[in-house]
């Protein structure tokens, strides 16, 4: 890949807004409005899962799709081995690796030790708009994924 020379100090605040919009993108999911997901991409920008018919395109329809998910979710994921390559000085690619913790029907309360229900890694695409980083693309690799469980069922495990 070729990349264009940067200052060195103008690459790393390039990758530091880079990774930030990383880490923000799960800390919505887990911790925050699930739907707000959607500011962190550009107009045109859309989310995919690389393996299927799964792609949602633009704000509103990342809004729609993030805010719908249920309720009673408890999730979180961990993200490591985040790697950004700056190429150019508005736009950058990166790869980071995950794994999500995930149960349906959580009323409160910490849920015991279970597997992972996902473990894969995102590859992203970033654009610097008006002197903001955004993500334009997010397309989802899975490695390994169960379905997600239901807490009653297991409770009774």
């Amino acid at each position: 890949m070729v990349t264009e020379a940067l200052d060195p100090a103008d690459r790393l605040f390039a990758e530091r807004a880079c990774e930030r919009l990383i880490v923000e993108f799960v800390h919505k999911l887990d911790l925050g409005d699930p739907g707000d997901v959607a500011e962190l991409f550009t107009d045109t920008g859309f989310w995919e899962w690389a393996e299927g018919d799964r792609r949602i395109q633009g704000h509103d329809a990342l809004r729609s799709y993030f805010a719908g998910r249920p309720a009673d979710r408890l999730s979180r994921r961990i993200c490591t081995n985040i790697l950004v390559t700056v190429t150019s000085k508005t736009t950058a690619t990166a790869t980071t690796y995950f794994t999500t913790y995930r149960v349906d029907g959580h009323t409160g309360g910490f849920v015991p030790p279970r597997a992972p229900t996902q473990v894969g890694h995102y590859e992203d695409t970033f654009l610097k708009v008006e002197g903001r980083w955004l993500l334009s693309s997010r397309s989802l690799y899975l490695a390994f994924a169960g379905p997600t469980e239901q807490l009653e069922a297991a409770a009774e495990d």
